[in-house]
């Protein structure tokens, strides 16, 4: 992603500073502050090109990760409202979270959105940004409201050439704090970001071999249609950092539907199971469990007869705040299972 810095600000704030024996007032004050030089700022974010006129005051973020970001940020004051929760949310931001404004209980509509008077609107979801949704990125921008995409869904359930990283993740976090002028913000997020790397990295080393993983997210209509990780998501890249081995690498997208037939054909060591709290059928930790250990099928397969599981907030298997800690959570879950030196 590239950040481009116009320099009409950059203009106007010399000029102020030409004038420094004139009296000032509260506007020119804030046109010459630093956060106010910054913009307009111009942005290439998947395929598009968007300007931000100045910081917003009123974002909208569409889905709870990108909420938790504006949150790590310190931007709650600034974010009109936000939707589709999927998780708890972390102790540690929920109060900041419930002062936000919840728009909807699930997938916020174009005309709710424009009643929240968004300056801003911020998707980790490619589906959320449509026609059917909370609109177009273009109509948007025609609007006067810009707005970012997390370059890890540009395309709906479309793998990340070339793969998911935390490079990527790292690379949002600062984008943001520089569209709503704290970029010191973002790289203190980041510093933090690295250490859990860090610490998962060195819990690895632990490992013995490379136990092989199926990274269960949710089931669609039926628990006969399990969705799980395939190539281009960050479950792969955490697969990959602990050494490990994702069952289902050779999918054609990143969350394929599978069937149990596959699963139990490839008998992974240990199954990843992501624990939502949404309220679809099938989306709980203990329900998926219940499931595997009652269906004649997949009761039989080494994971479930040897209660290999390892539980994660839905949040880490999605491109969050919190995805870095998979891997020091699920580098621990495989040393605990017994698959440490």
């Amino acid at each position: 992603m590239r950040i481009i810095i116009t320099t009409a600000a950059a203009a106007a704030t010399l000029g102020l500073a030409g004038c420094g024996a004139a009296p000032t007032t509260p506007a020119a004050d804030a046109a010459s502050s630093p956060v106010a030089a910054g913009y307009p700022v111009t942005i290439e974010n998947c395929d598009a090109e968007v300007t931000i006129d100045s910081a917003p005051e009123r974002a909208v973020s569409l889905n709870q990760s990108a909420t938790e970001i504006l949150l790590a940020l310190g931007l709650e004051d600034r974010t009109a409202g936000t939707s589709y929760e999927t998780d708890p949310v972390p102790a540690d931001v929920a109060d900041a979270y419930r002062s936000i404004p919840l728009l909807t209980d699930g997938v916020l509509g174009h005309e709710k959105l424009l009643e929240a008077q968004p300056d801003f609107v911020y998707s980790s979801f490619a589906s959320f940004l449509t026609a059917e949704n909370a609109g177009e990125r273009a109509e948007l921008q025609k609007l006067g409201v810009p707005s970012y995409l997390s370059e890890f869904d540009c395309t709906y359930h479309e793998a990340v050439e070339g793969g998911a990283t935390f490079d990527m993740l790292f690379d949002e976090i600062e984008t943001v704090a520089k569209i709503f002028g704290v970029p010191d913000a973002g790289a203190e997020v980041v510093a933090d970001q690295r250490g859990v790397v860090d610490e998962g990295l060195e819990i690895a080393e632990q490992i013995d071999g490379a136990p092989t993983l199926v990274w269960f997210y949710s089931t669609a209509a039926s628990a006969s249609t399990p969705s799980v990780a395939g190539p281009g998501g960050l479950p792969q890249t955490v697969t990959e950092m602990l050494g490990a081995e994702n069952l289902f690498s050779d999918a054609a997208t990143k969350w394929p539907e599978v069937s149990w037939d596959e699963i139990a054909a490839r008998n992974p060591d240990v199954l990843v199971l992501a624990d939502l709290t949404r309220g679809y059928p099938g989306d709980t930790a203990q329900e998926k469990i219940d499931f595997l250990r009652s269906d004649p099928l997949t009761s039989t397969m080494d994971a479930v007869i040897h209660d290999r599981f390892i539980i994660v907030p839905g949040q880490y298997m999605d491109p969050s705040i919190h995805s870095v800690q998979a891997l020091p959570t699920v580098a621990q879950g495989l040393v605990d299972l017994g698959m440490g030196r």
